[in-house]
């Protein structure tokens, strides 16, 4: 009964971490289901009902299965794998997130005028310029696209 009480905290704790907006947040919902899950198989291994899986502490029939805790080991291993990948995640990918900024429709993600940048800056960018030699140097090429078509 201990065991189900257990399982039952943990995966809808872990349920609802993982369901929450945060990196860290989601990895440790992540951890709390995979220990769910290793109570799970430990449990239905019967180690509380039968003797220990050792040779020679008993008769075979009455010993507890070894593979539910061979898996359950395994599951720990793998579980801690993804934790580390998840947390590497998240520290690395927060330094990049803008986070509720990207939601603030108030933030411009462009300047609001072209009179913000320098005609000379512009020019060098390849956004235009402001001499006629330029323009006629350009307007060849659209004819000629213009014709093509």
């Amino acid at each position: 009964m201990t065991a189900a009480i257990a399982v039952g905290i943990l995966a809808a704790t872990g349920t609802y971490l993982i369901f929450q907006r945060g990196l860290i947040r989601i990895t440790i919902g992540f951890v709390m289901l995979g220990h769910a899950a290793n109570i799970i198989v430990v449990a239905a291994g019967g180690m509380s009902l039968r003797s220990a899986p050792l040779l020679g502490h008993g008769p075979a029939e009455e010993m507890a299965d070894p593979l539910p805790q061979a898996f359950v080991l395994t599951a720990i291993v793998i579980t801690f794998g993804i934790t580390v990948y998840l947390l590497a995640l998240a520290r690395g990918g927060g330094e990049e997130d803008p986070g509720d900024d990207a939601l603030d429709p108030d933030t411009p993600d462009e300047p609001d005028g072209e009179d913000d940048v320098d005609p000379d800056r512009r020019a060098d960018l390849g956004h235009g310029s402001d001499t006629p030699e330029w323009d006629e140097d350009v307007s060849h090429i659209t004819d000629e696209r213009a014709e093509k078509r």
